[in-house]
């Protein structure tokens, strides 16, 4: 070989090499990540667009870095399983899981597939199996809480009802989430001067059977994180309305919408952006399993009153709340 077709000869293997580097790092196939939603509904879908957002933060951005594949089941449950395994057979890197029931078929299902779940919007993820602790994740799962400061509610509640002594909260016995956060309600009671009345509602036809049940018997009334009363709240706020009980709620949303007084509410873009935070740093290697789920900070919540939820509910803001600078129209 002559100099010069050695010379020739090196620069086309250094040209490939450069090509294949290129390739592999510029236009290599995004990340795919699935998402596995519940059902259409503003505060899950806030989460959604929150985990994205964090994710763009961490360089993953949409389009170039990652794909995602998003499903939802209409929130009916039987057809959890099939969603996941639709999701599955797309071989994602990652999957996302929102509420609990959601992230519950998720982990049984993808057990020992190698594929990872975050899971969102979930509020005990201990009491709902999906981790041991708080303190760790489990095998191939770990997530973002949206648990409230149940404590900053009851406060406020006190100030939007002066001289109230019962909170009622009606809850799902069938749903882990609704159970425990009825415990977590019952124990903050007692110290902040509030008697817990609860009150089972396992489908939504019954909600305002049970909700005028309480009729007499509480001061305020709190629709939770539920995955059946919260799609249902405009039922509950017509039957807390015929009771004349006024309405507290865990999205700010329906407060907007002047179906319900008050909110001190978690933001669910920041438990979606919480979710992506973990998101990240498994995709960059770490074992899900030795990452701790998340739970929101005070500054995670936000507080708003509506003015015409007050008039449809025949109250009057009263003072202690006057100054508050979070009243909605």
């Amino acid at each position: 070989m002559t100099r010069t077709s050695r010379a020739t000869f090196n620069k086309a293997l250094i040209a490939g090499a450069l090509v294949t580097a290129f390739s592999g790092s510029v236009w290599a196939d995004p990340i795919k990540i699935a998402i596995a939603n519940f059902g259409d509904h503003p505060q899950l879908n806030e989460s959604v667009d929150g985990f994205k957002k964090q994710l763009a933060k961490e360089g993953y951005v949409e389009g170039k870095d990652v794909v995602y594949e998003l499903s939802h089941t209409n929130f009916d449950a039987t057809l959890l399983p099939q969603m996941i395994a639709k999701l599955q057979a797309g071989k994602p890197k990652l999957m996302l899981t929102i509420t609990t029931p959601v992230s519950q078929v998720a982990k049984k299902a993808l057990a020992n597939s190698g594929i990872p779940i975050v899971f969102s919007v979930v509020t005990d993820p201990v009491a709902a199996k999906l981790t041991p602790s708080w303190d760790k994740g489990d095998n191939g799962i770990t997530g973002s809480s949206d648990l409230q400061d149940m404590g900053a509610v009851m406060q406020f509640a006190h100030k939007l009802v002066p001289n109230s002594k019962n909170f009622g909260m009606p809850y799902n016995p069938g749903e882990a989430n609704d159970v425990a956060l009825l415990e977590k309600v019952k124990q903050v009671g007692a110290g902040n001067d509030y008697k817990i009345v609860s009150v089972g509602v396992d489908n939504a036809n019954d909600i305002q059977q049970r909700i005028t049940s309480l009729k007499g018997k509480v001061d305020v009334l709190y629709n939770p994180t539920s995955n059946l009363l919260q799609p249902a709240t405009p039922a509950v706020s017509a039957a807390a309305r015929q009771i004349g009980v006024p309405l507290m709620g865990a999205d700010p949303e329906p407060v907007h919408k002047g179906l319900v007084v008050a909110a001190v509410a978690v933001r669910y873009e920041k438990v979606g952006e919480n979710a992506g935070k973990l998101a990240a740093r498994i995709l960059k290697g770490e074992d899900p399993k030795n990452i701790a789920p998340m739970k929101p900070t005070l500054a995670d919540h936000e507080t708003v009153v509506s003015r015409s939820a007050l008039k449809a509910f025949k109250m009057t803001a009263p003072p202690a709340i006057a100054d508050c600078k979070c009243f909605v129209d």
